[in-house]
C-alpha cells in the first residue's frame, strides 16, 4: 500500500514559523497590490514543500483474518429438555456459515457449571476467549446459552456486536420449589418456622393447589396440600440432637422442564436449650465437689443439687425450727417432675429412708421411658442399703458383690473401651495408661452391659447399659476425684466424667453404634462407629439412585472411615448393615436449576449496546452477514458481523516524491518571474 508522507527537514515549529512568515510576506504584496503577489505565493509554497520533504511511503501488507468468538454454554441447565440438541445444530450451522465466508475465522469457547455452587460464569468465559483475540481483528461475538448466567455485571467492552442465539422453547415452563427462610440451629423440643414456596416459570398449567411431601433423615413422607405462588410457613420440632436432615418435594408434573428442583434438602442442627441434671449426693465427701465443678461448668446445664446432710435416723434433740438445712423436695422432684431431668445422678447415695420404694420405682420407670441415672458407687453400695437392692436394681447393669477392694489400682480400658466414644481415646490410656492409682473400688459382678473400664483383677470399674428408650452407667468407685487433685499424676477424670454425662444425655456424636457423614463440597467422609471389630462396606445411593459400594478402612479401634466426592449435587443415602443415614451435598437447590426457563432478559442491556441481536433457535439457526461498523447488526433471522481488515506490516520503504534542490530551483525561478512583472510595471 502506498502513501505519500511528510519528513521536514528542520522542527515543526520552524516550519509553523516559515508557514506564518509566509503568509504574512504574500499578504503585504496583495495589500499592496503588487502584480507579482501570486508567483511570490507559489515561491512560499515552493519554499515550504522543500522543506517539508515530502515522500512517498510504500508498506509491504499482509491481510489479517477477521475473528469471530463464540462461547457455548454447556452448563446443566443447557442439559434439560432438547437443549444439547439444538446446541449441537447450531454450533454446526454457525461453522458452517463461518466457512463460507472470506478471510473469517472461528474460535468456539466452552463452559461448564461455576466452582461450587457458582452457576453460569457466561460472562467471564466470553472475557477470557476474546482476551486471547486481538481487539483489531474481533469481527463478533456469539453467545450460544440459555440466558440464564450468574455473572452479567462482567460483560466485556467488545469492538464489534454481541448476540444471543437463545435455547429453549416458547412454551417450556418449570416447576420450583424455594425454601427462602431455614435456620441453621434449632432448640430439639421447640418449633422452629420455615418458609417454602412452591412456584411455577414461563407458561405453567395454572393449577392453585399442589402436593408437597416432608420426609425427616430419610423415613416415611408425609404428603400435605399446598398453594402454588404463595409464602408458606412450617413449624417444624426436631426430636433430636446433631444433624435433622429435613426434604421437601413436589411430584413431576407432565410437561415441565426438570424434576430436580422439585426438591430442597434443609440441614438442621439440634441443640438442647438448657441441659437439667439432678445431682443427689448421699453425704458429703471429696469427690462431691468434682462432680458439681463438672456440671456446673457446662453453661448449657441446669443443675439441681441435693446433699443429705442430716438423714431421718439422726436424733440430736436439736428443735426442727432452728435447723438451717433445707427441706429434701423428694415428691416434687420424683414424682412430679422426674421427668423434666435429662440426668438423674446418685453420687454414694444409699437408702436411708428419704427416698421410698415408689419413688425409687419411678426412677427406673424414667429411665426406661427414655431418661438417664448415673450411679457413682461408694462402700455402701456393697450393703445392704445399696440401690441395687431396690426397684432401681432392676435396669443397673451389674450388682455388687458385697466385697469392696481398699487398695491401690490403676483404671485401665477394656477392649470394648478402646472401642467406645465414652472412653476411646482418653488422654494416656493404652495397653499401659500413666494414670494415677485409686484406692476403692466396690467389686461388681459380671452382668449386662458393656464394660468399659475395669480395675482389681479385671473386675468391672465402669458399665453403660441401655434399658428400654434410656441409659444407664454404673462407676463402681468413688475415687475419681484423685484425678482432679493430680495424685501421681493424676488422669482425665474431668473429660471422662464429661463424655459420660453427654452419652447418657443421647449426644449423638458419642453414639457407640453409629453411621455419620460429614459434607464439605462435594465431598463427604463417612463414619462407622462400633464395638465391633470390623464392618461391611457402605451403599451409597446417590440422588439419580445410582447405588455405590464403598468400603470403609479402619483408622483407630472402633472407627471406620471413607471419603466419598459425589457426582451431583442433592441428598445421598448411606445404608451399612442395619444403619442408615442422609446426608445433602451442595446447596438445598443449586443456583443452576433457579430458573430454568430461557431467557434473554438479563442479557438485553449488553446485546443491545453493540447493536446485536437475541434469536431464539426454536425459529432456526440464523444467517450470518457482513455489516458496517456502526451499522445494526442483527435482524429477522440473520446476525451480523463487522469486517476488521486488519494486517499485518511486513516491510515499510520510504521514496523522496521531488529533490528538495529542485523545489529551491522553482522557487527561485516564480520570485524571478515575480520581480520582473513587478519592475516592468
Amino acid at each position: 500500500m502506498d502513501s505519500v508522507i511528510f519528513d521536514p527537514l528542520v522542527p515543526w515549529a520552524a516550519v509553523w514559523a516559515a508557514v506564518a512568515l509566509a503568509v504574512a510576506a504574500v499578504g503585504l504584496a496583495l495589500w499592496r497590490r503588487l502584480p507579482g503577489w501570486g508567483l511570490r505565493a507559489l515561491a512560499a509554497v515552493a519554499v515550504l514543500a522543500a522543506v517539508l520533504n515530502p515522500s512517498l511511503q510504500r508498506e509491504d501488507r499482509t491481510a489479517l483474518s477477521d475473528v469471530v468468538v463464540l462461547v457455548v454454554d454447556e452448563s446443566a441447565s443447557q442439559r434439560i429438555s432438547d437443549r444439547e440438541a439444538q446446541v449441537a445444530e447450531a454450533v454446526a450451522a454457525i461453522e458452517a456459515e463461518i466457512a463460507g465466508l472470506e478471510n473469517v475465522e472461528l474460535r468456539v469457547a466452552r463452559l461448564g457449571d461455576g466452582p461450587g455452587d457458582g452457576g453460569t460464569l457466561l460472562m467471564t468465559a466470553l472475557s477470557e476467549a476474546v482476551a486471547e483475540v486481538p481487539r483489531a481483528r474481533l469481527a463478533g461475538a456469539i453467545l450460544l446459552s440459555d440466558g440464564r448466567l450468574h455473572d452479567v455485571e462482567r460483560a466485556p467492552d467488545l469492538p464489534a456486536p454481541l448476540h444471543l442465539l437463545l435455547t429453549g422453547r416458547p412454551g417450556d415452563w418449570d416447576r420450583r420449589l424455594v425454601v427462602t427462610n431455614a435456620p441453621a440451629f434449632a432448640i430439639i423440643g421447640e418449633p422452629v418456622t420455615l418458609t417454602l414456596r412452591v412456584e411455577d416459570q414461563g407458561a405453567g398449567p395454572g393449577v392453585g393447589q399442589v402436593d408437597l411431601s416432608i420426609a425427616v433423615d430419610g423415613g416415611d413422607p408425609q404428603t400435605f396440600r399446598v398453594p402454588v405462588g404463595r409464602d408458606m410457613d412450617l413449624p417444624v420440632t426436631l426430636d433430636h440432637g446433631g444433624r435433622n436432615v429435613i426434604q421437601f418435594a413436589t411430584p413431576v408434573a407432565e410437561g415441565e422442564l426438570t424434576d430436580r428442583n422439585n426438591a430442597a434438602v434443609v440441614q438442621i442442627n439440634g441443640v438442647r436449650d438448657r441441659l437439667r441434671v439432678l445431682l443427689v449426693s448421699g453425704e458429703p465427701h471429696p469427690g462431691e465437689r468434682t462432680w458439681r465443678n463438672l456440671l456446673k461448668s457446662d453453661s448449657s446445664v441446669d443443675l439441681v443439687h441435693f446433699t443429705i446432710l442430716r438423714p431421718p435416723e439422726k436424733q440430736d434433740g436439736v428443735p426442727v425450727d432452728e435447723l438451717s438445712l433445707i427441706a429434701f423436695p423428694t415428691r416434687e422432684l420424683f414424682l412430679d417432675k422426674i421427668d423434666e431431668f435429662d440426668l438423674i445422678v446418685f453420687d454414694r447415695y444409699k437408702r436411708r429412708g428419704i427416698l421410698p420404694a415408689l419413688y425409687l420405682d419411678n426412677v427406673r420407670q424414667y429411665v426406661e421411658d427414655g431418661g438417664a441415672v448415673l450411679i457413682a458407687a461408694g462402700p455402701d453400695f456393697a450393703t445392704a442399703a445399696s440401690l441395687s437392692r431396690s426397684p432401681l436394681g432392676d435396669v443397673l447393669p451389674s450388682a455388687p458383690t458385697s466385697r469392696v477392694f481398699e487398695e491401690g489400682f490403676v483404671p485401665r480400658l477394656t477392649d470394648i473401651g478402646a472401642r467406645h466414644p465414652v472412653t476411646q481415646g482418653l488422654d494416656g490410656g493404652g495397653a499401659d495408661p500413666d494414670w494415677g492409682r485409686w484406692f476403692r473400688q466396690i467389686e461388681l459382678a459380671p452382668g449386662g452391659g458393656q464394660v468399659v473400664m475395669q480395675g482389681i483383677d479385671d473386675t468391672p470399674l465402669l458399665v453403660l447399659d441401655r434399658v428400654g428408650e434410656g441409659r444407664v452407667a454404673l462407676l463402681g468407685s468413688d475415687h475419681a476425684w484423685l484425678w482432679t487433685r493430680g495424685y501421681e499424676g493424676g488422669g482425665p477424670q474431668l473429660e471422662l466424667l464429661r463424655r459420660l454425662a453427654h452419652w447418657m444425655m443421647k449426644e449423638p456424636e458419642l453414639d457407640e453404634e453409629a453411621l455419620d457423614a460429614t459434607a464439605e463440597g462435594q465431598t463427604m467422609t463417612i463414619e462407622r462407629r462400633t464395638l465391633a471389630e470390623s464392618v461391611g462396606d457402605v451403599e451409597v445411593t446417590a440422588p439419580d439412585g445410582t447405588v455405590t459400594v464403598v468400603p470403609l478402612d479402619e483408622v483407630a479401634p472402633g472407627r471406620f472411615v471413607a471419603e466419598v466426592t459425589g457426582p451431583e449435587i442433592g441428598l445421598y443415602r448411606l445404608r451399612e448393615g442395619d444403619r442408615e443415614t442422609v446426608i445433602a451435598l451442595g446447596p438445598s437447590a443449586p443456583r443452576e436449576f433457579e430458573e430454568t426457563v430461557a431467557s434473554g432478559a438479563l442479557l438485553s442491556p449488553a446485546v443491545a449496546a453493540l447493536r446485536g441481536g437475541t434469536l431464539a433457535l426454536s425459529d432456526g439457526a440464523p444467517d450470518l452477514r457482513m455489516v458496517r461498523e456502526g451499522r445494526p447488526a442483527a435482524g429477522r433471522g440473520w446476525i451480523g458481523i463487522t469486517p476488521r481488515a486488519a494486517y499485518r506490516t511486513a516491510d515499510v520503504s520510504v521514496i523522496p516524491l521531488v529533490p528538495a534542490w529542485l523545489f529551491l530551483l522553482l522557487a527561485a525561478l516564480l520570485s524571478v518571474g515575480a520581480w520582473l512583472r513587478e519592475g516592468r510595471r
